[in-house]
């Protein structure tokens, strides 16, 4: 289990300078985004990102396992209190007024 993050990066969310990195690989039950613009989640057999709209306002989510990602207000695409993604997925989101959108996504892998 673990967190390794590479490139340090600043950016600015929200008027706040915020310290994070480019990319997040997770391996961790529960992970709070933290202003990365790419997060994998790998090595663990399911897990939980939470949105947090106070350091991220733009992150890409590559998953190569089970995962539900939450907001931490609002909801995603004006509906959704929580999305779950099966494996190898990956779904772009950005922060908008209040709410979480999905900008992009690879859709259905079975189909």
């Amino acid at each position: 289990m673990g967190i390794l993050k590479t490139i340090p990066s600043t950016r600015l969310i929200n008027g706040e300078v915020i310290q994070t990195s480019e990319i997040s690989i997770v391996s961790e039950r529960e992970y709070r985004t933290n202003g990365e613009e790419c997060i994998i989640i790998r090595n663990v057999a399911e897990s939980t990102v939470i949105l947090d709209s106070k350091t991220t306002d733009h992150v890409v989510i590559k998953t190569m396992t089970n995962i539900t990602i939450k907001p931490d207000v609002g909801k995603i695409d004006e509906d959704y209190d929580e999305i779950v993604m099966d494996r190898f997925s990956c779904v772009e989101f950005r922060f908008c007024i209040g709410n979480w959108y999905i900008l992009s996504s690879d859709g259905l892998k079975g189909s």
